[in-house]
């Protein structure tokens, strides 16, 4: 029985380096990637779009690029925000109290997928950030091996595209947003309610919830097998201090309660004031708004809170590279017509029913090519919203459709795993072995409920 156990988990390392290494050989850095594809759309949209030409090309890359900049930052401040939440201290407090529950090893891993799991639904940044530390705790309580539980962890962050900070969903909840594809072909807004909680998200998602805590016990090594992390060369950073002694009037200011009192009073004035009518406070915005007013509360002082955002903004760069390299490529897709003769192939292969499932199929292609999601949506929400509206399809479900194969291939795709995996201080590629199960186990249940639910 044992070597039973020790041949398969050996067959399923094998398998998981080699996907792993190839992935890596031939996948480059994505803000590179971003480049070559902007000029394979452009080729594309010269040979078989409609309306190409040299002006339509450069105009639209143009418009496009420039147009994304306000989501862009949007978005990058989601990440940014949940980042420096996630390090509050009265929050960290709170999840090393929750995971000192843990006894075992297998609790344990429960304890992260689930917890990460949860707070990724509600903000992706949050949710990343949270992974990393909550196992660099698990790890000074327990003997466990690191990488897995870094992989239990990041398993967690599964349910984020279908959540409530999706960058997808949040720009087809966004009036006027140029990533909502959807109004501007329908003139209809969809709302957080048709496409977050139906039954086609939120089966799969519960589910996941249920089963995954088992499956990471299962993959856990041996004891012998294992790698521990070695504090030593990983140390926990110093925590930030106050100046001790006489402060100057600047000093007062700048660790005085008073600056996050007032910002925290004028967050909640406006997101209570939304709730009379008389301010509209919805999509990507009142995630920021509400974020940002939870985070300078809970840092105490103003700047800790600063201190915490400029630390989460390293984690940022790629976005910004990339964001508008891929709403110029929108833009391109547009004014040449591209979208509607690649929605011309969906709708040779789908039928009302079926096209969420194979728009689920291509976004998850699409996205070990394109992780991030606002990026991956401007360029497939352009063919597949098309699509749906020919063939009388579900708007939410092809909508949603997109964004849970952007979610599940994330567990195989290095650049969400690489910043996790940095503030762990554990290799990517051991990781990314554990989570392939996560992303088999996932491309199932999201892919099933599309099916069946829809």
């Amino acid at each position: 029985m044992n070597t039973s156990i020790t041949a398969s988990r050996s067959l399923r390392t094998r398998f998981t380096d080699s996907t792993i290494r190839l992935f890596e050989r031939t996948i480059p850095d994505p803000f590179v990637l971003a480049i070559f594809i902007t000029f394979i759309v452009a080729a594309a949209s010269w040979l078989v779009a409609p309306n190409a030409s040299f002006d339509a090309l450069l105009g639209g890359w143009y418009k496009g690029l420039c147009n994304i900049f306000t989501f862009a930052l949007q978005i990058t401040l989601v990440l940014v925000l949940g980042h420096a939440l996630a390090h509050a201290p009265i929050v960290q407090r709170f999840f090393t109290r929750l995971v000192a529950l843990a006894r075992t090893p297998a609790q344990a891993g429960a304890m992260i997928f689930l917890c990460v799991a949860i707070t990724s639904f509600f903000n992706w940044g949050f949710g990343l950030v949270l992974s990393a530390l909550l196992a660099r705790e698990i790890a000074k309580r327990m003997r466990v091996d690191f990488a897995w539980i870094v992989a239990a962890g990041f398993s967690g962050w599964v349910v984020w595209a279908g959540g409530l900070s999706s960058s997808i969903v949040l720009a087809q909840t966004t009036p006027g947003n140029p990533m909502n594809v959807v109004e501007k072909l329908t003139g209809q807004v969809l709302s957080i309610g048709d496409m977050v909680f139906m039954p086609y998200n939120m089966v799969p998602t519960i589910a996941l919830l249920v089963i995954m805590p088992f499956v990471l016990a299962a993959l856990r090594p041996r004891d012998e097998d294992a790698v521990f992390l070695d504090m030593s060369k990983h140390p926990d950073p110093e925590p930030a201090q106050r100046p001790q002694g006489k402060r100057s009037f600047a000093q007062f200011l700048e660790y005085s309660p008073l600056g996050s009192v007032l910002m925290g009073l004028l967050g909640v004035a406006v997101v209570g004031w939304s709730f009379t009518g008389h301010l509209q406070l919805s999509g990507v915005n009142g995630v920021i708004v509400s974020m940002f007013t939870l985070g300078i509360i809970l840092h105490g002082y103003p700047l800790a809170y600063a201190n915490a955002v400029k630390g989460a903004a390293r984690q940022s760069g790629s976005m910004i590279l990339q964001y508008p390299l891929y709403g110029g490529i929108m833009g391109m897709m547009e004014a040449t017509g591209l979208p509607g003769v690649i929605a011309k192939g969906f709708v040779a292969i789908s039928t009302t029913h079926t096209l969420p499932f194979w728009s689920y199929v291509c976004s998850l292609l699409v996205t070990f090519l394109i992780p991030s999601g606002g990026g991956h949506w401007a360029v497939q929400g352009p063919f597949a919203i098309p699509a749906a509206v020919e063939l009388h399809a579900s708007l939410s479900a092809t909508t949603m459709a997109v964004a849970m194969g952007e979610q599940v291939s994330n567990m195989m795709q290095p650049f969400w795993a690489a910043p996790v995996v940095a503030m762990a201080g554990v290799g990517v590629q051991r990781v990314l072995g554990f989570t392939f199960v996560t992303f088999l186990v996932a491309a199932v249940a999201y892919g099933s409920a599309l099916l069946w639910l829809v």
